[in-house]
């Protein structure tokens, strides 16, 4: 069977398809567009009308296929009237109509009723930072990206479970549904959400009057890119995750929410898997870092990263789960104002900052890691490294030796392929243990420490 993948990124959407069976699975890239933030009046929104045109023609460039899911970043979302309509384009997490707001929320309360960790840029506090606004007055139903682009494709409006675990207005461990509670405290009533499901379900079927695939199942897949990459790993057995990109997202799978305080302040959150699992994780900065550098810079990442391994280690390291490089925008001199601060050389030129960028990525892995096993007494033999930073061999390299682990790297796309595989096994092509197919099938590369 063919079937396609919406996979939206940071800076760019895909539409991926792949050929799947019960012992093989195939895919190619079959269209690519940008996902490129507009500000306006001071507020940054994501354009969401172009993606939903990349969308309309990456489909159209894929042909029939037998299903198609959609997944995205979490958090962000769109508000619609009484009569579907969208209010306004979505505003983008790193817009800064957050700042300060958590401080105005106990957040151990938050922690314990809902798993997540108070990140400035939780829905709950978009929410909270909206309230009495005429776009939130006039709403009737809030969709998260993913599920607006659902249903825009079949009329049909859902809420999918992994993605609205991150909003933090879910019941810890989403057994509960939506909580009262924490609705009550974001301002919103309970029937601005949808009705939550769960991935592997049907959303609805492509309309007609779009043009494109008409009838075509749309299959809830795990919309958090996150979700999916996970759910995209080769593990067995005892292993922690790095799902690498933009972001970098680095835990280990549990079966229940890990609530304590000790987990509250060490950052950790308890989003929701497939299948009911918890992906217990902490959120670094990730390659943010280096692409915002790069925005400065006129040299190519391979000269970069070719020079940043002949560097010397460990000169300068900052802190990558630190707020102060969440917004866009010079990048390079918080860099520096940072190694200033922490009273360590600045890195002089592009290739020493590179070098400061992937020693700090791979100490913050390694203290992600450590602190999932303590925090959740689960034993770690091999971190898994997925998604576009599994292509980094220095970084890669560099994470074993800060882990003192086996670093296994691959897939890259991990997120598609576990779009792909969760609509596989709705369809009934593979067995519930889609990750088997995964390690049969998807090249992996080992690094060993080196120390």
């Amino acid at each position: 069977m063919r079937i396609a993948a919406v996979d939206l990124g940071a800076s760019n959407g895909r539409v991926i398809v792949g050929d799947v069976s019960s012992s093989a699975v195939t895919f190619s890239e079959v269209a690519r567009f940008v996902n490129e933030p507009v500000r306006v009046g001071g507020t940054l929104h994501w354009d969401i009308l172009a993606l939903y045109r990349g969308i309309l023609s990456g489909l159209s460039a894929a042909g029939p296929v037998d299903s198609v899911g959609i997944d995205s970043w979490a958090v962000d979302y769109g508000l619609l009237d009484a009569d579907g309509a969208l209010l306004g384009n979505p505003v983008h997490y790193r817009d800064a109509r957050t700042d300060g707001v958590a401080a105005g929320f106990d957040g151990y309360a938050l922690y314990e009723a809902s798993g997540i960790a108070p990140l400035p840029f939780n829905t709950i506090f978009q929410l909270a930072a909206a309230r009495g606004s005429a776009q939130l007055e006039a709403a009737r139903t809030l969709l998260l990206i993913p599920d607006l682009l659902s249903y825009w494709l079949t009329g049909v409006a859902g809420a999918e479970l992994t993605n609205a675990s991150t909003t933090g207005l879910l019941a810890a461990g989403g057994g509960g549904g939506w909580s009262p509670a924490l609705l009550a405290l974001a301002g919103i009533d309970a029937d601005l959400l949808p009705p939550l499901r769960a991935p592997g379900s049907p959303a609805g079927t492509i309309q007609t009057s779009l043009g494109v695939s008409p009838g075509t199942p749309v299959t809830v897949v795990a919309s958090h890119d996150t979700a999916s990459a996970v759910a995209g790993v080769p593990g067995a057995g005892n292993f922690a995750y790095i799902s690498c990109g933009t972001w970098s997202l680095v835990g280990v799978e549990l079966t229940a929410p890990v609530l304590t305080r000790d987990s509250y302040e060490a950052g950790f959150t308890n989003e929701i898997g497939v299948d009911g699992t918890v992906r217990y994780l902490r959120n670094v900065m990730g390659l943010w870092l280096l692409q915002e550098c790069m925005r400065e810079w006129d040299l190519p990442l391979s000269t970069l990263l070719s020079g940043a391994a002949e560097a010397p280690a460990g000169r300068s390291i900052v802190d990558a789960t630190d707020p102060v490089f969440l917004a866009p925008g010079d990048m390079p001199a918080r860099i520096a104002r940072a190694c200033k601060a922490a009273d360590q050389p600045v890195p002089a030129t592009p290739v020493e900052m590179t070098r400061c960028i992937l020693d700090s990525l791979a100490l913050a892995y390694r203290r992600a890691v450590d602190d999932a096993r303590r925090l959740s007494g689960v034993t770690v033999d091999v971190v898994h490294m997925v998604g576009g930073g599994a292509l980094n061999t220095l970084l890669c390299q560099l994470t074993a030796d800060a882990c003192g682990l086996p670093v296994l790297a691959g897939p890259v796309e991990a997120g598609a392929l576990g779009n792909i595989l969760v609509q596989a096994r709705a369809l009934g092509l593979v067995d519930s243990d889609i990750r088997a197919l995964v390690r049969s099938t998807q090249p992996i590369v080992r690094y060993d420490p080196r120390v």
